[in-house]
């Protein structure tokens, strides 16, 4: 029993009462370490019955490697490496346009794991996007420059892999054959270039943003609360960087580089098999698959990516049995050899978290750059909904 001085004799002052939420929020406090372990088990359950689901692609490996040029494969990994190095430098460039200088070898260790993230679960893509935003806060970005960055990589990426397609499809054509794909690959560069539009400038996105907000709380009410505030909120993440053209020249430039050498990587798989390779349709077949790859039908894009990229060059005069044979050896290296590495390379970070090198608790790791910082040009919210300015020179 507690008295206070203010209250009479013999009165009670009782004890607020724990919500139900904050018993739960407590409960799960106290048993998150175990907790942790059995999510851990259970994720890597979900990668391996995921996986083994799409083992028969590499059924006809035995075949493939008895007369295997071994020289073009080892050349074909450096390049796949290359490749993914430059997926590491388009975020690292990201990172450094609102003032963080992030260890490059961390992330690209990080670039590998999110990668097998991405490939080997279910809905991997959220989940590797997650797993980045917490190693940007790790290497000392805030939240708004962490999240920025992280739909940038994702928005680059996007627009990175649309403009190799066009290319695909502009020299495809040029030779009098397309395989029927105008509509579908301009269709998903227009789509890219608007998503990367809504990026870079704040009058097109204020309208979309307000526009679904206010759809929103028209129909279901939320969200609730001040809604000119939310907008304002949400523009000043998005928008809390200004891109310069320069700066949008050299993402854009990492990114087509990723995609670029990844293609180059299957174009050498041609000669490891003693097969000429299809220039003619190659880039466009390329570009097709790895759009079918973004569908969220199967991680990684297994079966879709195969499938897609030998159908289409068939299609082209290609040798079938070659052709099948070059895209296994392909999908072995960026795929199954990539997967491996980027296990490992989570597991040494993990380890590094663990050993103390990096903060346990992400969100909660030292701030060096985000808004206000330098290298950060931050908007203020009260500018976003009366001007419109795209990317500075």
């Amino acid at each position: 029993m507690t008295t206070t001085g203010h209250e009479p004799p013999g009165h009670e002052v009782a004890s607020p009462v724990p919500s139900r939420f904050a018993r739960l929020t407590s409960t799960v406090r106290g048993w998150w370490p175990v907790l942790r372990v059995v999510l851990g088990f259970g994720i890597a359950a979900a990668a391996l019955w995921a996986l083994s689901s799409h083992t028969d692609e590499l059924s006809g490996l035995t075949d493939v490697l008895d007369n295997l040029t071994w020289v073009w494969v080892f050349i074909a990994i450096g390049v796949e490496f290359l490749s993914l190095s430059c997926f590491a430098a388009m975020q690292l460039a990201l990172l450094r346009c609102g003032g963080l200088e992030a260890p490059k070898g961390s992330l690209l260790k990080m670039t590998f794991a999110s990668q097998a993230l991405a490939s080997s679960l279910p809905g991997g893509t959220a989940v590797a996007a997650v797993y980045g935003f917490r190693w940007f806060r790790r290497f000392g970005a805030d939240s708004a420059l962490a999240g920025w960055a992280t739909a940038g990589t994702v928005v680059a990426s996007a627009v990175s892999l649309s403009l190799v397609a066009t290319a695909g499809l502009a020299l495809a054509a040029s030779e009098g054959a397309s395989l029927d794909l105008i509509p579908a690959i301009v269709g998903a560069l227009l789509l890219a270039a608007l998503v990367g539009a809504l990026f870079v400038y704040e009058r097109p996105l204020f309208i979309v943003i307000s526009s679904a907000l206010r759809v929103s709380h028209t129909l279901v009410g939320r969200p609730r609360g001040d809604t000119k505030a939310q907008i304002d909120r949400i523009m000043h993440s998005i928008t809390s960087v200004r891109l310069g053209w320069r700066q949008v020249s050299t993402v854009v430039a990492w990114g087509t580089a990723n995609w670029l050498l990844d293609c180059t990587c299957f174009a050498m798989m041609f000669a490891a098999v003693h097969s000429s390779i299809p220039w003619k349709g190659l880039l466009l077949a390329y570009g097709a698959g790895q759009l079918a790859a973004a569908l969220p039908i199967t991680p990684g894009g297994l079966g879709a990516v195969e499938g897609s990229i030998t159908i289409a060059l068939v299609a082209f005069g290609g040798p079938q049995t070659t052709t099948v044979d070059s895209v296994l050896l392909y999908r072995m290296i960026s795929f199954w050899l990539v997967l491996a590495v980027g296990w490992v390379l989570l597991g040494a970070l993990a380890l590094e978290v663990r050993r103390g090198r990096w903060s346990r608790e992400a969100l909660a790791s030292r701030v060096t750059a985000g808004l206000g910082t330098i290298g950060a040009t931050a908007i203020p919210p009260a500018s976003i909904s009366g001007q419109s300015s795209g990317p500075e020179s």
